[in-house]
Parts: C-alpha cells; sequence; structure tokens
C-alpha cells in the first residue's frame, strides 16, 4: 500500500487519504490488493459483542428516557436542569444517593456538592447550582414525588450499571 501511495500527490496521512487510495486502488488495480481473513471465530465473537452493545445503548436510551419522564411528571424544572445529563456520572451518583427532589433538597448543598466534584470536578458547582435553582423554581408538591423519590435511585443505579457494560463491552472489542 506503501507503493501505491507514492503514486498519489501529497504526504499527509489521514483516514480520508486512505481511503480514497484503498478504494482508487481496488477499482483500477485489484490484482495489487489481497483479501484479508479475519477468521470466522474472531468475526463471530466481535458480532456477538457488538450485538450485545446495541442491547445495551437501547437499555441505556430506555432507562434515561424513564428518567427524564418522571422528573418531567414530578418536577419539571429539575429535569430541564439536568436532563441532557442524566447519563452523566455526577447526576447518576446525585439520583442514586439521594433520590428525587424531595432527597436532593433535604441532602443540602454541601453534601451535594462533595457527592458532584467527586465525579464532575469542573462542572460540579454549576450542576449543584443550576439543580438548587431549579428546586426553588418549583412550589407545589406534585403527587407522586414521594414514590418517585424511591424509584429514582433504582433507575440510577440501574443505568450506571448498563454504562459500566458498555464500557466493559467497548474494552472488549477493541
Amino acid at each position: 500500500m506503501r507503493r501505491i501511495a507514492d503514486l498519489y500527490p501529497g504526504r499527509a496521512r489521514t483516514d480520508a487519504r486512505d481511503a480514497f487510495i484503498i478504494a482508487d486502488a481496488a477499482r483500477s488495480l485489484p490484482h495489487t490488493l489481497r483479501p484479508i481473513d479475519v477468521g470466522d471465530d474472531a468475526l463471530a465473537e466481535l458480532d456477538v459483542l457488538v450485538g450485545f452493545d446495541d442491547d445495551l445503548a437501547g437499555e441505556a436510551t430506555r432507562i434515561g428516557n424513564r428518567i427524564r419522564g418522571l422528573l418531567t411528571g414530578i418536577h419539571p424544572a429539575l429535569e430541564r436542569a439536568i436532563g441532557s445529563r442524566v447519563t452523566h456520572p455526577a447526576v447518576l451518583k446525585i439520583l442514586s444517593r439521594c433520590g428525587g427532589p424531595t432527597g436532593i433538597r433535604k441532602a443540602g448543598r454541601r453534601k451535594l456538592v462533595s457527592i458532584a466534584t467527586e465525579y464532575a470536578p469542573r462542572m460540579g458547582e454549576k450542576l449543584i447550582d443550576a439543580i438548587l435553582a431549579a428546586l426553588d423554581e418549583q412550589t407545589v408538591t406534585v403527587p407522586g414525588t414521594t414514590a418517585a423519590d424511591t424509584v429514582l435511585p433504582r433507575l440510577a443505579d440501574s443505568s450506571e450499571t448498563v454504562l459500566a457494560q458498555r464500557k466493559q463491552v467497548a474494552t472488549e472489542v477493541e
């Protein structure tokens, strides 16, 4: 491939240039390229791992959507504050340790900051400021908040488990 690459102008090695050279060589000089056999075992293993990762990705999305839906129903301002970051480790730990809006309010700023900065050193303070501001926005307690305080930690734990499994599968694929 290096000899074929020398036939093309430019010396920069980029993925786009390499892909172009391989595609052009396959088109114009097919006899110069040999097929690479990775083996059926490796391909079968990769297929199983990728399929499992797809399942885990769907499960992570489902749990994240469930958390966001639950927060939207009981505390829309809190969902706006943490909804886009619902899979961030700091947010998941806060939900796991404190629960829903009632538990987060009871935990207090100091405990929340210690949890958040452990998992998000740079954005921890801003995250807690946004959460506490969102909690102050809503003055009405919606029916079902107590049940949400018991369900949210379980959902957060499930999400952490699924995301950890995805990381493990990613290392196995590499």
